[in-house]
């Protein structure tokens, strides 16, 4: 059923009122669509990206880690800040300029795998046969014809899936990157990635550290569920500010960005589907199916509170 008339709905941003106007369908498909949603840590990180790309060159760039948990925002900021600096066509010189150049660190550290995935997020064809120093200095030229002012490589905790030679042999390959396009240099990963960079003191030296802490159940918190509740196209006013509504959805998430985003997500497409067409307390009830890190938290919640019954029986 659609809905006509999307002024009706001034519970939500009016920007996004008109979603609430769409069929049960299109509304879900809505909530389920990727975007960006910002948050006061991810603008910082940001800020920081930012300001890192105006340092002229120099012999000791600057450089940024942003690290921390699974699920707490990293990539999506890199994919946010990629989309912020688009690659631009000279039709003159025929070459995509590349303001920032982002790969993700190979399942394996191997120094030709990192060339490799840096020519594939430039759009250069794989090299067939090429030497491990051929693909290098390709890699290199490639970076500098494109105007690369900033590299960007995520998912760094991968290069202790290798031998500590290759960790080390990996590390000086990106120092040497950095040394010798004078870019800064921005790694992201998990609090692994920032123990992978301190076993290299010349290189950690330059780093500056962004930590994405789990969100805190606070006035701060409350403030992201609220402007969730403003954009989702739910025809009821939402409660997700309450202390109980807050308490429960911290728990299922232990504060983790990704799964507070996925939880809302199957809440609110239970409320389009049920008719309810709210969120509040009972909507992240024991009938919600959960995503499958929620389930275990409710697990140990039920589990304490079942321990707690037999102690005060």
């Amino acid at each position: 059923m659609v809905v006509s008339g999307a002024g009706e709905f001034a519970h939500l941003d009016p920007n996004y009122r008109r979603f609430a106007a769409l069929s049960d369908e299109e509304r879900i498909a809505w909530i389920r669509a990727d975007r960006w949603i910002g948050f006061d840590q991810a603008g910082l990180a940001l800020g920081r990206l930012e300001n890192l790309l105006t340092y002229p060159p120099r012999d000791r760039m600057p450089c940024l880690l942003i690290y921390g948990d699974t699920g707490m925002g990293k990539t999506k900021i890199v994919r946010k800040f990629e989309r912020d600096h688009p690659p631009k066509f000279c039709q003159v010189t025929g070459v995509d300029h590349r303001p920032v150049v982002v790969a993700q660190v190979p399942s394996e550290p191997i120094e030709r795998d990192l060339y490799r995935e840096l020519l594939a997020s430039m759009g250069a064809p794989a090299m067939a046969g090429g030497t491990l120093a051929r693909e290098k200095d390709v890699c290199r030229s490639l970076l500098r014809t494109v105007g690369a002012k900033m590299i960007i490589l995520d998912e760094v905790n991968g290069m202790l899936a290798g031998t500590f030679r290759q960790q080390r042999i990996f590390l000086n390959a990106i120092r040497f990157l950095a040394n010798d396009l004078r870019v800064p240099l921005v790694c992201a990963g998990t609090d692994l990635a920032r123990q992978a960079l301190l076993t290299d003191a010349q290189l950690a030296e330059r780093f500056e550290a962004f930590h994405l802490k789990p969100w805190k159940n606070d006035a701060v918190f409350a403030g992201l569920l609220k402007s969730l509740g403003h954009i989702l196209p739910l025809r009821e006013p939402s409660d997700l500010t309450s202390a109980d509504t807050r308490a429960r959805i911290h728990t299922l998430t232990s504060g983790v960005t990704a799964r507070i985003f996925r939880l809302i997500e199957t809440a609110a497409e239970a409320a389009v589907l049920s008719g309810r067409e709210r969120l509040d307390a009972e909507s992240f009830g024991d009938d919600l199916v959960l995503p499958l890190v929620s389930m275990t938290q409710a697990g140990r919640r039920q589990s304490r509170k079942n321990m707690q019954s037999r102690v005060t029986a």
